[in-house]
């Protein structure tokens, strides 16, 4: 195998053809061939572990603009005897370590979300809010859905043929390994952590309308769609409007997807309640929606505003009516990839976040998008382009017998409801209830301008919203605090993401100078020097040289030698510095007699009792770094961010990761700025607000700076420079439209914060691509039975 490097991977990439490279490839060529998809993961390099002291200097540089000179000493102190006693040995063990690894932080990566014991609701899941259907006609539910449906359908084929190109970031292949975990997979929560569980031929999907569960194949056995768009929304009315006949008070009685939002281990006794009958079909049924490719919610409500628009993808809507739960918060089942669609069509994704990371669902998403506006344009032309390198067979002209053991006829999923699951339902929608009660979301469309306008005035577009969250936090509390945002990682093999610390002494001169008396150019002065900084560490993060990770690591790591020492180890690695060791157990997600494989490679852990923990603390002191303050100031993050998103989606967000905290989803467009935030009732709308009025107040600086020539753009003319001395009339601004073209690009967009655009599967490349046309079949034959009631298609 060659050596794993990223030139190595760029090469393997290149070695197909332009036509497979193509996002938009022609349909009419015969000669695109599968494995693109993959072909750089043998050849990427591995995540480097960083220096240990480079390490420390950027843990001490993030932690110094949060503390007071006697706090920074002692973590000084804390750093300095780190570096002296136990460091070096962790560092060496971790190297050692990694070398069997084909990531040093993917296990204790997947350790930490599969021990997380509380609900996953609000707590783990994200969630996209779509942007509408740019056809109007288009935008009623069973439509959309059935759309989106297809849509996803076609990526899922374009994965398992290997044809869907893969992502890059200026011609660099990135890790595709995510995208074979996103479909046919479920987090199966166990009574000591959870497992990732994963049919990997799967070919059905699961609908869930009124809490009540409906299922039906959607792909053959070589991953070609067996059902057309028209099909697929029949089935979809035909499940809306079996549904309705159980009047929404009972159906909300047996709504089971409430028990996916409980407490991990309780959820896990549950499910072992369900299967204990063994008349009963619950394994049956539970296991038909472990396994599905997907789950569909149908929500029969339409949220009234953009807020509870979002609410609803995040964790659905609480509303009681005669003491019964009949939100959408019953219509959910969070273990696995969700698409929701309302009933007024509006359309969003809610996903498990384990084992896939935004950067990969945001792929999924835009292509999603891209798909329906490129099919709705072939039935109009159809020389239209296509967004995929080959397409299905027409399933309206093929032999049925073809299609093989499928059953495209809906099924209705009926479980057996004894009095204990009853119960247990019932509390399980109180907690639930009070949860989303303890939440509040606001959102801020700000359209005064977006990226376009960051770039020409001289800004990195995710440095620059960075900053205003620093301002208006600031501009509240009159504090700075620890902040998060995330940079993918993906041009490593198996990379996931390194914590980008936007808080630093130049963001923090820069909030003061700013909330102060101080002149408009020393302002924008010094809003230069904070993006500039935030740029530059966005950059050693995207390049794994952050210090969260590789201190998470040594962390997990002496953890392990302490359960090791204590005759309670094994070979695998902790979850967080504080739980007992790995365990490896078999968990099994079976479609409807078939076969399932269980991740190898997310294995969960056992949580270790308290008086355990005590023993091995007695025995073995904790690190001093890990003991000092700090480490517990800058993982208390209360400014959770995220940059994830482009033209296809209008909202993205999560909930807060800490009590006093904001989860703030945003997104950044040429014109635009979309931001989600939520908190647990922490003056959202207020920080919102605080927002917009910076955005609008920094630009007027900008503005004013730029016109007495103290910052003006690169190339501005002579004449341009003398405005600013011109006091006699009004200065006429030209709109920001009309200005795009002239502005020039003072500043290149890193496009590396967060989750950013990336430059594959973008809409704008719909019209300069070619498209593609290639079949491939394999044989696999499996017979099942039949679970669950079977709908009569002529009753409706």
């Amino acid at each position: 195998m060659a050596e794993r490097s990223m030139q190595n991977a760029k090469d393997a990439t290149q070695a197909f053809g332009t036509k497979q490279q193509e996002p938009l490839a022609s349909s009419k060529d015969d000669h695109s061939k599968p494995g693109i998809t993959f072909a750089a993961q043998d050849s990427l390099p591995k995540l480097p572990i960083p220096d240990l002291e480079a390490t420390m200097k950027r843990y001490l540089a993030s932690l110094d603009p949060l503390q007071t000179a006697r706090e920074h000493a002692d973590s000084e102190r804390a750093v300095n005897e780190f570096l002296q006693t136990t460091g070096p040995d962790l560092q060496a063990k971790l190297k050692a370590y990694s070398q069997g690894q084909g990531s040093y932080i993917e296990q204790f990566w997947y350790d930490s979300y599969l021990n997380y014991d509380n609900p996953v609701v609000l707590n783990l899941n994200p969630f996209f809010l779509l942007e509408d259907d740019p056809t109007p006609a288009r935008n009623n539910q069973v439509t959309r859905a059935a759309s989106l449906v297809i849509s996803a359908l076609s990526f899922v084929r374009a994965v398992r043929k290997e044809e869907l190109p893969p992502d890059t970031l200026r011609g660099q292949p990135l890790c595709m390994y995510q995208y074979s975990r996103l479909f046919g997979t479920a987090r199966i929560p166990t009574e000591n952590g959870c497992q990732i569980g994963q049919d990997p031929g799967s070919k059905h999907v699961v609908v869930l309308c009124r809490g009540q569960f409906y299922w039906f194949d959607v792909l053959d056995d070589n991953s070609d769609l067996i059902m057309t768009e028209r099909d697929v929304s029949l089935n979809l009315q035909v499940i809306v409007n079996d549904a309705e006949q159980t009047p929404i008070y009972e159906a909300a009685k047996s709504a089971l997807g409430v028990l996916s939002t409980e407490n991990r281990k309780i959820w896990s006794s549950l499910r072992d309640v369900l299967g204990k009958d063994e008349g009963s079909d619950n394994s049956d049924c539970l296991n038909i929606v472990d396994s599905a490719l997907f789950i569909l919610c149908l929500d029969y409500t339409e949220p009234i505003n953009t807020p509870q628009l979002c609410e609803n993808m995040l964790c659905g809507t609480s509303e009681i009516q005669k003491g019964v739960q009949v939100g959408t918060c019953t219509n959910r089942w969070y273990d696995k990839l969700q698409i929701i669609v309302c009933k007024n069509g509006s359309a969003g994704i809610n996903f498990e976040h384990t084992g896939v990371d935004g950067h990969t669902v945001l792929r999924f998403a835009s292509d999603l998008y891209t798909d329906t506006i490129l099919r709705f344009a072939r039935t109009i032309n159809g020389q239209a382009p296509s967004l995929w390198a080959s397409s299905s067979p027409d399933p309206s002209k093929r032999d049925p017998k073809s299609f093989g053991d499928v059953n495209t006829t809906p099924h209705k999923l009926e479980w057996d409801m004894g009095p204990e699951l009853t119960t247990a339902l019932r509390f399980a929608e109180t907690r639930l209830a009070d949860l989303i009660q303890q939440n509040e979301f606001q959102t801020l469309e700000f359209a005064a301008y977006g990226k376009t306008f960051m770039t020409s005035s001289g800004f990195s577009p995710d440095a620059f919203v960075q900053m205003a969250f620093q301002a208006a936090y600031y501009g509240l509390y009159g504090r700075m605090e620890s902040t998060y945002e995330p940079a993918a990682t993906k041009i490593y093999y198996h990379g996931r993401t390194e914590a980008i610390r936007p808080v630093t002494h130049e963001s923090t001169d820069f909030v003061r100078c700013f909330w102060g008396e101080n002149p408009p150019a020393k302002k924008v002065e010094l809003l230069k020097k904070a993006c500039e900084k935030h740029t530059s560490i966005t950059k050693e993060c995207a390049k794994a040289q952050g210090h969260d990770r590789h201190l998470y690591a040594l962390s997990c790591l002496w953890q392990r030698q302490v359960d090791a020492d204590n005759d309670n180890g094994s070979d695998g690695a902790s979850t967080n510095g504080y739980s007992s060791p790995t365990s490896e157990r078999e968990t099994t997600t079976d479609s409807p007699k078939r076969s399932s494989m269980l991740s190898s490679d997310e294995s969960s852990l056992s949580r270790s009792p308290a008086p355990r923990q005590q023993q091995h603390q007695q025995q073995h002191a904790l690190p001093a770094i890990f003991a000092d303050a700090g480490w517990d100031r800058i993982n208390n993050t209360i400014l959770s961010t995220s940059n994830c998103g482009n033209p296809s989606l209008r909202h993205f967000g999560f909930g807060p990761t800490s009590g006093e905290g904001f989860g703030i989803g945003y997104i950044i467009k040429d014109g635009s700025v979309s931001i989600c935030a939520a908190s647990k009732h922490r003056q959202t709308k207020r920080f919102v607000d605080g927002i917009e009025s910076y955005f609008l107040e920094i630009r007027k600086l900008i503005r004013m700076v730029q016109r007495r020539g103290t910052g003006g753009e690169k190339g501005s003319s002579r004449a341009r420079e003398a405005e600013g001395m011109n006091r006699r009339g009004r200065v006429i601004e030209a709109q920001e439209g009309a200005k795009a073209e002239e502005e020039s690009q003072g500043a290149s967009d890193d496009e590396l914060g967060g989750y950013g655009f990336f430059d594959a599967g973008m809409l704008l490349q719909a019209l300069k691509a070619k498209e593609a046309h290639d079949e491939r079949q394999s044989d696999k034959v499996v017979q099942r039975r039949e679970v669950g009631k079977k709908l009569r298609l002529m009753e409706y």
